[in-house]
């Protein structure tokens, strides 16, 4: 297994040569591609994760270990027996940055601290607009709908999300996540969001919290 260690120190130096290597000699050696993300390329994430809620490393080293965890998914996604054996099991989440917003590196590192948590994860992109997350959710069949913000001036359009999803009678299909640099916890209280994520470790315990009460309700209803 020290080749999984291997993985997890070429993720947090960001190198995403290394990181293709070693999971491809980790493949090589047999070693289950489950365990290869959920021990190396998920494990080193979660350590980045810490590291950058503690300060000890900034945005730019985010980005770049986040690029090496894509790169080795996606060696190891054709090994897996299924798509569902990788990603679906926790739930589906569409995620998108609302309308008016370009900013989509908080999301994007989201996006994959998600996959290698086990979520299905159905990527609009930015500046999406409040009626197209709708479309996708109904369209998948979403457990969450996640959207972020990094300016104040967009945050305005998530109520707005909510507000439609209630007026057409569906809010109760979809807890939704709310995130990005304004986006504080007492304003996702206000309008009505389910749940908020301060970073992307936030947001994939908060995901799974969501997905576990939804699981205890549907459970007591039957």
């Amino acid at each position: 297994m020290k080749i999984l260690e291997k993985v997890v120190e070429s993720v947090m130096d960001g190198n995403v040569e290394e990181c293709e290597k070693f999971v491809k000699e980790a493949l090589q050696e047999g070693i289950d591609p489950m365990e290869i993300i959920k021990k190396g390329l998920s494990k080193a994430m979660n350590i980045i994760g810490e590291k950058f809620q503690r300060l000890e490393i900034f945005l730019p080293d985010m980005i770049l270990a986040a690029d090496a965890v894509l790169a080795g998914i996606e060696i190891v996604k054709p090994k897996l027996k299924t798509k569902n054996d990788w990603k679906g099991e926790e739930g589906k989440v569409v995620l998108g940055t609302i309308q008016g917003d370009v900013h989509d590196i908080g999301k994007n590192i989201v996006k994959i601290m998600l996959e290698t948590s086990g979520f299905e994860v159905f990527d609009l992109g930015r500046d999406v607009p409040v009626d197209r997350f709708i479309e996708k959710a109904e369209e998948v069949g979403a457990d969450i709908i996640g959207m972020s913000a990094l300016m104040t001036t967009t945050m305005v359009y998530m109520p707005v999300l909510i507000k439609k999803l209630k007026e057409m009678g569906i809010k109760n299909k979809y807890q939704v996540m709310v995130g990005g640099a304004p986006v504080l916890p007492a304003w996702a209280d206000q309008i009505g969001a389910e749940g908020y994520g301060e970073d992307a470790m936030a947001a994939v315990e908060v995901a799974k919290r969501l997905m576990e009460e939804r699981k205890k309700k549907e459970i007591r209803h039957d």
